[in-house]
């Protein structure tokens, strides 16, 4: 899909033209120059409301010769109006067949033309299409229809494919039905779901319609292009609000506004290698071909399918996928998750039986999160926070402004504070290893880092404890770690949560801590992140900024969110950075860490090869026990290479 510079995406389009009920050669002219403005846009196929070509509420008209003649006429018209490559059309019009009447979705493309009937006709409260339209259910016997003297292709189980784009047909109440026919389609291959809808508007139907297109979308792994009928339709009875709606994989990429008097576009870039991916790591989705095989006619159709550059994409690129956008959202997101690490721990100290942690308290931001969740799960149990050991170890990098923040939590806290100075014992090992102490080497680094853990390990077999870890994701998937030092405990509450998430954690505590408390997490959010294993500045501040040597965390979780969870490559991970980052990071700069971050991920597989246990909090995780089985000596050269040619 790269190879082609379109990385996998299709541009569609949800139209809502102007409609005059049974005047059909105005509706072909709003439909004809909607198609134009789709074209215009770079769509590859565009999707019309449920019997646009007549209007929805024609009645008992759709009995009437005159008007269905007018149809037969104008489809023939609309083949030779409409562009003859590149777009797919879908329109909705009723079409006779030896007696019956079908309501369907026409499908233009090519100078071709194809006619897909409706499944389920409703006939209830205000619907009562089976006065008028036959099932396409009594006519699976029929291939092919006559429409002005023309032969078209008939039937429900058509897939339009044209270079990775497989595309099925629905026409509104098709999706509310308990096995929608796009279900059948996506088992067997279908991507892009579309559907002709007419849907009144009554209170409260259209997030309920919302949650069946998005949970559509997300059951097929497919992308889901919605049009139904708006402003022109009858008000007898019914009013119709025109929602033209994408949606990909449960998530809504785009909408039309509704109760809106003008024509509307809903245009978006669906992402058919994301949806893929999805598909190839479901087995559920894989297994389910077994039972619910079909047999679907493929026809083939020419879509385009342009180059897509950062500021062309059509689509929302969050740059923080970790961290939901509202505040409401993500309070919600903070609970949960520190829920979900409160029962862990508490679980694994009922199942040892030990009632007492050891946790090494930095002043950073990763250990005051774990002290945090420490005190929760503790007051959860009831157990004494004094059995929670909260121990500093300051050493050569240490400044006042960690070391404080570090003492005034803990007190805040009530938990068991601790200062072990660790200068003299490093000193010692330098004399005994041969290390110069003015060389600042990664030996002079990890001595300090292993002795801190020696030290929380030996203090825990003292007392009885458990060491809790304090690592996240984010250092875990860079390497950022020394191995058997901080790399190393008896149980990581923090190992699934990248260092987005865990600022926004911090701050949630410090929103219902007293005053005293919740200034002294602020400002553990505020300060620079740094492993604090170099000497500090002249005047004592940080020296050592992780961000500086490794790049920007948002960045690095940005990739690795991406890279796991949907198996982009770097030159789809580089472009979709470029579009979230627009204004904040240049495209040279994203490459530059893109490139460090593949290097690192790589490189330093080892280290999570050997994780303590901890649980898994998010849809991304690098337990080697179950989300991330990579081996250590694998090759990034192709990756590299990738990141190199963008």
């Amino acid at each position: 899909m790269n190879c082609e510079l379109n990385y996998g995406y299709l541009r569609v389009a949800a139209a809502v033209p102007a409609v005059s009920v049974a005047n059909v050669s105005d509706n072909v002219d709003s439909v004809v120059r909607m198609v134009t403005r789709a074209y215009d846009a770079g769509a590859g196929l565009v999707v019309f409301p449920e019997m646009c070509l007549t209007g929805y509420t024609c009645g008992d008209l759709f009995h009437n010769d005159l008007l269905l003649d007018e149809v037969e006429n104008a489809l023939d018209d609309m083949l030779m109006r409409l562009p003859s490559t590149d777009i797919m059309v879908v329109v909705g019009a009723p079409v006779r067949h030896r007696g019956r009447l079908f309501n369907c979705a026409i499908v233009f493309n090519n100078g071709h033309i194809w006619a897909v009937p409706k499944t389920y006709i409703p006939n209830y409260k205000e619907f009562y299409e089976k006065r008028w339209f036959s099932t396409a259910l009594t006519a699976m016997d029929v291939h092919s229809v006559t429409i002005a003297g023309r032969e078209v292709p008939f039937g429900r189980n058509m897939i339009f494919e044209c270079r990775g784009a497989r595309i099925a047909v629905e026409l509104c109440e098709d999706l509310w039905a308990p096995v929608p026919p796009s279900t059948l389609a996506a088992i067997n291959g279908a991507n892009v779901i579309v559907n002709l809808s007419a849907s009144n508007e009554v209170v409260g139907k259209h997030e309920h319609l919302l949650g069946l297109i998005k949970h559509q979308s997300d059951r097929c792994i497919a992308a889901y292009v919605y049009a139904s009928a708006g402003y022109g339709e009858s008000t007898t009875d019914l009013v119709f609000a025109g929602n033209g709606i994408i949606a990909e994989n449960g998530v809504v990429l785009t909408g039309t506004k509704r109760f809106d008097r003008e024509p509307r576009l809903a245009v978006a870039d669906v992402d058919l290698e994301l949806l893929e991916n999805e598909r190839m790591i479901n087995s559920s989705f894989s297994d389910s071909t077994i039972t619910h095989g079909a047999c679907y006619d493929t026809v083939e159709v020419d879509i385009r399918r342009e180059q897509v550059t950062a500021g062309s994409l059509m689509r929302p690129v969050k740059a923080m996928p970790f961290v939901p956008g509202s505040e409401a959202h993500r309070d919600a997101r903070c609970r949960e998750v520190v829920a979900i690490q409160s029962q862990g721990l508490m679980r694994r100290l009922e199942a040892t039986g030990i009632k007492r942690l050891v946790v090494g308290i930095s002043g950073g931001l990763d250990s005051t999160l774990a002290l945090l969740v420490a005190v929760h799960a503790f007051d959860e149990l009831k157990l004494n926070r004094k059995d929670i050991i909260g121990i500093t170890m300051p050493g050569f990098g240490t400044t006042g402004r960690t070391h404080a923040n570090a003492q005034q939590m803990m007190e805040a806290l009530g938990v068991t504070s601790i200062e072990i100075n660790i200068g003299a014992a490093v000193t010692q090992h330098f004399a005994d290893i041969g290390q110069d102490a003015t060389v600042h080497d990664v030996t002079y680094e990890n001595s300090q880092a292993r002795e801190r853990t020696q030290i929380l390990m030996d203090c825990a077999n003292k007392v009885g404890a458990l060491v809790l870890g304090t690592g996240d994701l984010s250092e875990l998937a860079l390497g950022w770690a020394t191995y058997n030092g901080d790399h190393m405990s008896m149980y990581n509450v923090n190992a699934s949560i990248p260092k987005t998430l865990v600022k926004h954690l911090v701050t949630w505590f410090a929103k219902s801590s007293p005053a005293s408390l919740a200034a002294t997490l602020q400002d553990v959010v505020s300060t620079p992140i740094s492993p604090e294993l170099t000497p500090a500045a002249a005047d004592g501040t940080i020296k050592q900024v992780t961000e500086d040597i490794v790049g920007p965390y948002e960045l690095h979780d940005f990739f690795l969110y991406n890279m796991l969870r949907h198996g982009f490559g770097p030159a789809k991970l580089h472009l979709l950075a470029c579009k979230a980052f627009d204004g904040q990071y240049d495209a040279a700069t994203i490459k530059q860490w893109l490139r460090t971050f593949i290097r690192r991920f790589f490189s330093q597989q080892f280290k999570r090869s050997c994780l303590p246990d901890g649980p898994k909090v998010g849809n991304i995780s690098l337990s080697p026990r179950g989300d991330w089985r990579m081996p250590s000596d694998a090759s990034a050269a192709l990756w590299l290479r990738e990141c190199d040619a963008i």
